[in-house]
């Protein structure tokens, strides 16, 4: 049976190291999928970094709005797909002003359908802080909460990740070598 994983956490928590060693542990045929876009040289720069320490053990797959038509295409070549990450993509739909609701039902229903990949999907805990002082962004942080909570209830395993420890709050608790990450 095939697992999917919601691994939780804050800014530089250690989330996406956590992740990628549940990925390679998880198939031999592991894709990224990148949702992040480089508008800015800082974000260019980023982007590479990230590409670079991946590349030998990932095949990178670059989607910043159609998430689940990408998850559908990459199960067919790849037995494990870590998307990185779910709040980027909900910021990429709200600029874009599609309907990030009807595009989280949409994954949602993606990833009950897809039986042949292990989906570990990555995102940023955005409500444990003080409440935004400006409309758009409590809008932001109720959309991810809101889309935590499906996703939460979709996923076999979730996982909460604060400096660098992975708490699971559902299902298995990965083995011992699993659990260490290792910040690069």
């Amino acid at each position: 049976m095939t697992r999917h994983v919601l691994v939780l956490g804050g800014a530089r928590s250690g989330k996406t190291a956590f992740a990628e060693q549940l990925a390679i542990r998880s198939g031999s045929r592991p894709a990224y999928l990148a949702t992040a876009e480089a508008l800015d040289a800082e974000m260019r720069d980023r982007v590479e970094s990230h590409k670079a320490g991946r590349a030998a053990r990932f095949t990178t797959i670059e989607e910043p709005l159609a998430l689940s038509d990408a998850l559908v295409k990459a199960s067919a070549e790849h037995d494990v797909i870590l998307v990185d990450c779910l709040t980027l993509w909900i910021t990429n739909l709200l600029v874009a002003n599609d309907d990030v609701a009807k595009a989280v039902s949409e994954l949602g229903a993606t990833l009950v359908q897809l039986k042949t990949s292990k989906v570990i999907l990555v995102s940023n805990e955005v409500g444990l802080g003080i409440v935004p002082d400006n409309a758009m962004a409590r809008t932001f942080r109720d959309l991810a909460g809101a889309a935590h909570q499906r996703l939460a209830e979709i996923c076999d395993d979730v996982h909460f990740i604060v400096a660098g420890l992975p708490m699971t709050l559902k299902g298995e608790a990965p083995a011992q070598a699993e659990a260490r990450i290792h910040e690069a």
